[in-house]
């Protein structure tokens, strides 16, 4: 009855309080809806009765009893002869950077989809710490890559909300995720939704507070319904088309963003040392706790300062998707035979976790084969423990 209460509450103001506009107002609208909505989307269930749905984000999208359970709830309930299939591709701790690299495993490899619900800014905020460019980088390439699989399909951007993203938002300010998402979202046409803007007018307004009606940065259940029915007013709000249309993209923000996100196996490089390769464990990796996420894989472990690896690539980027430890050392990189560049894996997070993390090894780097010379440094982070580098596997963008 309580739950129910609050899904009536939330969709009662939600029409005070939403602003919903095709293009950039004097006061910033909660939710804009780009070029058209998701017509696309809405036109392949009026006509083919059947619509493949994924969402991809870090652990806001990988809870199960999230909007990545509300927002199917809704569709199938206003579309109950449709056909759903939905994948939930979120992966705790994740940013954007590391959502283009695993686009392709984790989504477009379970088939078409016909609609993709994208929420990176609070990890690329609290976690990551990207920058403006960084952040534009990463989900400008998780849009192309999409637009180029299904030309035909649809893309709602979410900007979901911690209290950093929160306190900006109430002093008329966005965050470095949150910006340059939705200036991702405006060049690409596609719906946006800012959870953080909404729930801070109606936190001002009085109606709702942080601590009773959104709690965390991972809501409780009344959180997640004020997020779904944003969500949901997306889709409630787009008029049909006949037909999808074709999404012709335009030129990128950024030449550099990555759009052409590789994962490369850790076995494709040569290894110099004592490095290992097996299942992620507690025999490969003795210190701090292991997410049941990583298990299923194996890793390119070593445990010690001066093991090589030597690769040779075409691409712009080189980067590495490594579980960084309480042990977690540094890595030095040198592209070409130029300077050796340090890359510091220990995070903040690392202090009792493997954590979860995509580096950045080279960047900026012209669009052409390139060989690259990798080595775990002597010298290592004041609070780590040891000099290990755990890499699941490689990314490269090509």
């Amino acid at each position: 009855m309580r739950s129910l209460l609050l899904h009536l509450i939330s969709v009662i103001f939600l029409a005070g309080l939403l602003s919903v506009a095709r293009s950039q107002d004097a006061v910033p609208p909660v939710i804009e809806m780009g070029a058209r909505g998701v017509s696309n989307f809405i036109a392949r269930l009026e006509k083919e009765q059947k619509a493949h749905v994924a969402f991809l984000g870090g652990s806001i999208t990988q809870n199960q009893t999230g909007h990545t359970k509300m927002v199917p709830d809704w569709l199938r309930e206003q579309w109950p002869n449709v056909e759903f299939t939905f994948t939930n591709a979120g992966l705790s701790s994740t940013c954007s950077t590391t959502g283009a690299f695993r686009l392709n495993r984790d989504v477009l490899s379970k088939g078409q989809v016909d609609l993709l619900i994208v929420e990176f800014a609070v990890n690329d905020d609290q976690d990551a710490m990207h920058d403006a460019q960084t952040a534009t980088r990463g989900l400008e390439g998780i849009i192309r890559q999409y637009f180029e699989a299904n030309p035909t399909g649809d893309v709602i951007s979410v900007q979901f909300v911690n209290p950093g993203i929160l306190a900006r938002a109430q002093r008329g300010e966005e965050a470095v995720s949150v910006s340059s998402h939705k200036a991702v979202a405006r060049h690409y046409q596609i719906p946006s939704v800012d959870v953080g803007l909404a729930l801070a007018r109606e936190i001002t307004a009085g109606r709702m507070t942080w601590e009773n009606d959104y709690k965390d940065t991972h809501p409780n259940p009344a959180g997640y319904q004020f997020a779904s029915n944003l969500i949901t007013k997306v889709i409630d709000d787009t008029v049909s088309g006949e037909t999808p249309q074709t999404v012709v993209l335009p030129e990128p923000i950024d030449s550099l963003s990555y759009a052409g996100a590789t994962m490369v196996d850790p076995q494709a490089l040569s290894w110099l040392g004592g490095w290992k390769f097996g299942p992620v464990s507690k025999e490969l990796l003795p210190l701090g706790n292991i997410r049941g996420d990583y298990t299923a894989f194996k890793t390119l472990r070593s445990d010690g300062a001066g093991d090589y690896l030597y690769h040779t690539f075409s691409g712009t980027m080189l980067g590495a998707f490594v579980l960084a430890g309480p042990d977690a050392g540094m890595l030095e990189v040198s592209i070409d035979g130029g300077e050796w560049k340090r890359v510091d894996l220990y995070h903040q997070h690392s202090k009792g976790l493997n954590y979860p993390r995509s580096v950045v090894l080279a960047d900026r780097l012209t669009k052409s084969f390139h060989t690259a010379a990798i080595r775990v440094a002597e010298e290592r982070n004041p609070e780590s423990k040891g000099n290990t580098a755990t890499i699941l596997y490689f990314e490269v963008n090509e």
